[in-house]
């Protein structure tokens, strides 16, 4: 039985800090130490910045994204491409995007993705709303922006169903040889999707 070293205080933000992704037990007490000796510049401001998060953060309810306001500032811009969706997996795969500033579309914030074995089902994810909004009519393509992941692909293989009916083109992000990779440094999985995606000259 291991010895508590700290406060219930201490040792409950140090259970918090490991609930994060990336964040073990080790990592959450080096974390908590950190904040706890910068308390007037950084624990403090984190934890205002936290509570603010708390009462002003919304989903919105037309993509699922994070915002300040209902619905979502790339959804209220008259600017978009309105018959363009791109459907990615997690906020942060849309802010990667809209940092490559390379797509003028909306988006469909899925939640996840599918994951039988994690008992991730069609319902856990943002899925339903997706499909009403390929099928109100003024979606002209949908494009799935999923992770080249063997869930990724479970997951894009089942919108591709789902969407079938409404009539909307679907396109995957194409995969295979990132610019300026070196051939003898890919896995076989990217060379094959780089082969099978070749294009004409």
């Amino acid at each position: 039985m291991s010895k508590k070293i700290a406060g219930p205080e201490i040792e409950r933000l140090v259970q918090l800090l490991a609930r994060l992704p990336g964040l073990g037990p080790r990592s959450a007490r080096k974390a908590a130490l950190a904040l706890l000796k910068r308390r007037e510049d950084l624990l403090i401001p984190l934890s205002e910045a936290m509570s603010t998060a708390v009462r002003t953060i919304v989903e919105c309810p037309v993509c699922g994204s994070l915002d300040t306001v209902s619905p979502c500032t790339i959804c209220r811009d008259d600017r978009r491409d309105k018959s363009m969706i791109v459907v990615v997996e997690e906020m942060g795969d849309l802010w990667a995007l809209e940092r490559a500033a390379v797509i003028n579309g909306t988006y469909h914030v899925l939640g996840g993705h599918l994951s039988p074995l994690d008992g991730i089902g069609p319902d856990h994810l943002n899925i339903a709303t997706l499909v009403e909004r390929a099928a109100s009519g003024d979606t002209k393509e949908v494009i799935l922006a999923l992770n080249a992941t063997v869930e990724g692909q479970s997951t894009a293989h089942y919108l591709t169903e789902q969407l079938a009916p409404t009539g909307v083109v679907v396109s995957r992000l194409a995969q295979g040889v990132p610019i300026g990779g070196e051939l003898d440094y890919l896995d076989e999985g990217t060379l094959a999707a780089a082969i099978k995606a070749r294009k004409r000259l």
